[in-house]
């Protein structure tokens, strides 16, 4: 590990967040949707947005720098049928100055933990095909890509692939 780099890892730590990190989740949400190479969303949003994500059955956590909250990582619904009710659908984003860096790996590892705590035993989401690092984080962590949707989406007119993700959480329950 390049010196640089594990100094700013040493910086960063991994927590829980908590519902007063709805606006710098936001602002690194809103960063990744401006970058258009992680998600087809395009309106951006604000901290009341990101505050319902906290409905209590969904892990979000944070990477803090000095205070600063500077990546995520998140669950929510996959489907609404019982029958998926231990699966669910992550998000991970770091903000630009801090992408490639480590957090995002520090985040999964907790956001796996916490889902496991939750009662989860598989994670889902789909990836850009032509984005290679988050690809590489995914696959170093054991999630295991499915399959491409084509055509998955329209995002600035131009239709985009995703690769499906997947991993079973190790001992969760059955």
């Amino acid at each position: 590990m390049a010196p640089g780099l594990s100094l700013y890892l040493s910086t960063v730590s991994i927590r829980r967040a908590v519902m007063d990190d709805s606006g710098s989740i936001a602002r690194i949400y809103n960063q990744g949707i401006q970058d258009r190479t992680a998600t087809f969303e395009t309106r951006l949003r604000d901290a009341s947005e990101i505050a319902r994500w906290f409905d209590g059955r969904h892990p979000i956590v944070v990477a803090d720098a000095a205070g600063a909250v500077v990546g995520f990582a998140s669950t929510s619904t996959y489907r609404d049928r019982d029958c998926y009710v231990g699966i669910a659908e992550f998000s991970v984003y770091v903000e630009r100055s801090g992408r490639g860096k480590g957090a995002g790996t520090l985040l999964m590892r907790e956001l796996i933990s916490e889902s496991r705590r939750a009662g989860f035993w598989k994670l889902v989401s789909r990836v850009f095909v032509d984005n290679a690092p988050s690809r590489a984080l995914l696959r170093n962590l054991g999630f295991r890509e499915v399959g491409v949707y084509e055509k998955h989406g329209r995002l600035d007119g131009v239709w985009r692939d995703v690769v499906i993700v997947e991993l079973l959480i190790p001992d969760s329950q059955d």
